[in-house]
């Protein structure tokens, strides 16, 4: 065997023409026979960087999944991180983002999706599309298919008189000529308000923020009706999903998760419910991460996946 066939992780780009996407691949140090590989896919305005390490710099999600014995491919969306970034990156929508991840599914074969946030419709609709692809979804305080969500005017007055209603998703508008920087303010409200977040780490995530396509932000809280639906719910039944949520993230209080995870058919984690308190939205690097990493193996083990 070649050395550079031995290495244990290597990077390639994969995704379609017009929206190429960068992938780490983390290869498992000791395959097990039957375990599908992993594609580990960020949410909005972060990249594949949130599952390789933690900001407090501790062995990321990838590294745990390919300690278990699976092959883990980290991609980057379009546009973001090592992708990149086309000049009509402010148009660039959900759909988009999920047809170049399932031209990655399609070089790979059958995988498992883990999915975080704004990651969710596209594995809900990507499932749909090639469930020969999909063999699993673990969400992670995954956004509901556009269905489940109320159609919100493209009015950003009206959005603005929204941005507190959990109901509503606390939707935040974006006009679509540029790209969008959350503010700090904006991330440590949303994503490190947790008490299981690595606070003193956090300058080091917030520089990995990356700008986001104002499209995307739109379609996921569905204003003007845009959101990435699926057709019929009845074609998700079956397929194992498990969605995770923890009791510390603004936009995921535990009837909205849990209404989408009936919806699709899904197994769904509360964790507290499990004793598991203190989380948010950034489940992959807060301080329990290898915890809820072997919560999300076992249950890989269990549906045999």
């Amino acid at each position: 065997m070649d050395a550079l066939d031995r290495q244990e992780s290597r990077c390639f780009y994969s995704g379609t023409k017009t929206h190429p996407i960068y992938v780490d691949h983390v290869r498992s140090p000791r395959r097990a026979p039957g375990k599908l590989p992993i594609v580990a896919v960020h949410g909005a305005a972060h990249t594949g960087s949130c599952y390789l390490a933690t900001p407090d710099l501790r062995a990321g999600w990838a590294v745990r999944f390919a300690a278990a014995g699976r092959d883990v491919f980290v991609p980057d969306w379009p546009g973001h991180g090592r992708s990149p970034q086309r000049p009509d990156f402010p148009r660039l929508g959900t759909a988009d983002v999920a047809t170049s991840l399932l031209a990655l599914l399609e070089e790979i074969g059958p995988a498992v999706l883990v999915v975080h946030s704004a990651g969710g419709p596209m594995a809900w609709w990507m499932t749909e599309r090639r469930p020969d692809l999909v063999s699993a979804v673990v969400g992670i305080a995954p956004g509901p298919p556009g269905n489940l969500l109320k159609d919100l005017p493209e009015d950003p007055a009206a959005i603005l008189a929204l941005q507190d209603d959990a109901s509503a998703g606390r939707p935040v508008y974006a006009a679509e000529d540029r790209p969008v920087w959350l503010s700090a303010d904006f991330a440590a409200a949303s994503w490190a308000n947790a008490p299981r977040f690595p606070g003193g780490a956090f300058e080091r995530y917030y520089s990995s923020i990356a700008p986001e396509s104002p499209r995307i932000l739109n379609e996921r809280f569905n204003i003007g009706g845009r959101g990435l639906k699926i057709g019929d719910p009845k074609n998700l039944r079956g397929k194992p999903i498990l969605i995770m949520t923890g009791e510390c993230d603004p936009r995921h209080p535990r009837e909205v998760d849990e209404s989408t995870a009936a919806y699709l058919g899904a197994e769904f984690v509360w964790l507290p419910d499990r004793g598991i308190n203190g989380n948010g939205h950034m489940m992959m690097i807060e301080d329990n991460s290898d915890d809820l990493a072997a919560i999300i193996l076992a249950w890989l083990d269990a549906v045999r996946c």
